[in-house]
């Protein structure tokens, strides 16, 4: 091939190394065909607001100088006993670990605690998402990173910011407060231990998430960031806004849920399908319930008013090892019980209710969720859930963490729509570069070989003929670059091999893709639908499933706050009325 193929200019054969065989990607299994055309190069532009698309473009060029480095690090520290660690610890961070953690603080007595980390842990999660639908940035390109987890759903979700790092990192500062609280009553030895496991726990999640390959360092910094600031506030002003809510009518709950709701309906709409709404609008449920169950029971007369309002009953010394247990065995099954009849109910019902609202026009629909008008029914078996699994998904997850190593996966290749966007935008941009590159560099040995016939080359070894010799000859790289080109070549060496070569101010190098030669334009739009046709597209998602997942959702809190310490005093499983313990 040479220059007039591309429509003018001098003739040039291309370097015979550039013709050799070249690598192809090892992406995950085909699940479903995606007709992409040719979005890659404009998707975001003319999915997101200028005021959103103008910061992401700034910092994806940071996403994309982080990768390589990323890739450094885990192939020099890489190991299987590293593998499994940090893949198991990953999910200390998770939204399950902490949605079975907080109703056992609330059963046990530790009422202060429990509504502290669901503040923290619930706006954590929901601004963590809001802003990675806000910005849409890719996960760190694999390859050259190997992506390590035992979530499956965690690779479909943006990579900024670090809700893992935000999670750990607002629970680590948040411990560390309480520890050093005026009233804390634990010894000096292990409030000691406890500080050293709460930075301990926040430093291996944050490594973790880097090691595995699933976020950056701007990620996981300003994950942290917003986890410590969340945790501030809650230290500060968490004692107030309880005295809040618990000294007033009515009215107080209910204008913080209005709040929450608002917050939920303006969450901004990603430009790819992307599940990080569904946690959002979870956690949401969550706060909403715990904020009525908690006003509520700490009116209902079953509830101590020290330490905090609205405690639980509980002392351990009084109630002993076994009833305690049966306490968190009922409460557990309540909440999976409540789950799994709510969750079949509503998706049963609300559909028609959804088509009067739609005919009506008062509906409010968000972009990938299908509307009731568009189907007849929502599936029984609906994998909707990254928070809480449902029944039939607790053998797998017992057997998960029986066999730790057969869980885990390792995916090299795009994993979301996000994922095969920043690859083929990231091609792009290397042919383009790869094209004025090699211009320059012909131009340069041209005008050099007018002016000298002979010169040693890198090595001191005389040439006589410079510019027969690759235009890149003699430019090694060093070893501070060689990941830099491993990335390079992974993620677009074999594009080089379709850009014909022009000169450096040829109209080529800007020309959209839709009017390139149509050679290479055919060539373009089959890499794009093989890129997208390979991934594990998200499931359908419906319109019924946002008030479902909050009225599912605030009712888990209800019972953990309320209604489980309600049936415990029924049962006898608890102190008694009015009867309080030191």
């Amino acid at each position: 091939m040479n220059s007039n193929a591309a429509g003018g200019g001098s003739a040039m054969v291309k370097p015979s190394r550039l013709m050799e065989p070249l690598p192809t990607l090892n992406l995950v299994p085909s699940v479903e065909k995606l007709d992409a055309g040719l979005r890659s190069l404009d998707h975001y532009r003319t999915k997101l607001p200028l005021w959103r698309y103008t910061p992401r473009q700034r910092l994806i060029p940071l996403v994309r100088w982080e990768t390589p480095h990323l890739a450094a690090i885990q192939k020099r520290v890489r190991s299987p006993a590293l593998d499994t660690y940090f893949s198991i610890t990953a999910n200390l961070g998770t939204h399950t670990f902490f949605m079975v953690v907080l109703p056992i603080l609330f059963w046990c007595g530790y009422t202060g605690l429990g509504r502290g980390m669901v503040h923290i842990l619930a706006s954590g999660v929901f601004f963590s998402g809001l802003l990675k639908d806000l910005w849409c940035l890719p996960r760190p390109l694999s390859p050259p990173l190997n992506r390590i987890t035992m979530s499956h759903s965690a690779a479909l979700e943006y990579g900024f910011p670090s809700t893992h790092s935000t999670n750990a990192v607002s629970v680590g500062v948040y411990a560390l407060f309480m520890l050093h609280a005026p009233d804390s009553s634990v010894n000096a030895n292990l409030k000691l231990i406890l500080q050293v496991l709460s930075c301990c726990y926040a430093t291996s999640i944050i490594l973790g998430r880097l090691y595995c390959g699933m976020h950056g360092f701007f990620d996981v910094l300003v994950g942290s960031a917003l986890g410590a600031f969340l945790s501030i506030v809650q230290c500060l002003y968490g004692e107030a806004f309880d005295h809040f809510i618990h000294s007033g009518s009515f009215k107080e709950p209910a204008m913080v849920m209005l709040i929450i709701l608002v917050l939920v309906r303006i969450h901004p709409e990603p430009a790819d399908n992307c599940p990080c709404f569904d946690d959002s609008v979870a956690f949401a449920g969550v706060s909403i319930g715990v904020e009525l169950g908690n006003w509520h029971f700490g009116r209902s007369g079953f509830a101590w008013n020290d330490p905090v309002l609205a405690t639980v009953p509980f002392n351990l010394e009084v109630l002993g090892w076994p009833r305690t247990i049966v306490r968190i065995i009922i409460g557990v099954l309540m909440i999976f019980a409540w789950r799994e009849i709510m969750k079949a109910t509503l998706l049963r019902s609300l559909p028609p209710v959804f088509r009067v609202i739609e005919r009506l026009g008062l509906s409010l629909p968000r972009r990938f969720f299908v509307q009731a008008s568009e189907y007849k029914k929502v599936p029984k078996q609906l994998q909707d859930d990254n928070v809480i699994p449902s029944v039939s998904e607790i053998p797998s997850l017992l057997t998960s963490i029986r066999h730790p190593r057969r869980s885990r996966s390792v995916s090299v290749g795009p994993q979301s729509e996000a994922d095969a966007y920043e690859t083929l935008a990231y091609r792009e941009k290397r042919r383009r570069e790869s094209t004025s590159e090699m211009a320059a560099a012909t131009s340069r040995i041209d005008e050099k070989s007018c002016n000298q016939e002979s010169a040693p080359d890198y090595f001191g070894i005389a040439t006589s003929n410079s510019a027969s010799r690759h235009p890149t000859a003699g430019l090694l790289p060093t070893p501070a670059l060689s990941h830099v080109d491993l990335y390079n070549s992974m993620t677009s060496a074999e594009q080089v091999l379709y850009t014909p070569l022009t000169p450096a101010s040829g109209p080529s190098l800007s020309v959209n893709p839709s009017r390139r030669p149509s050679a290479e334009r055919r060539q373009y739009e089959k890499e794009e639908r093989d890129m997208f046709s390979k991934l594990e597209k998200p499931r359908v998602r419906y319109d019924v499933e946002v008030i479902t997942k909050l009225v599912v959702y605030a009712g888990i809190a209800w019972i953990a706050v309320e209604g489980a310490p309600i049936l415990f005093e029924v049962l006898g499983l608890t102190l008694g009325l009015g009867k309080q313990y030191g």
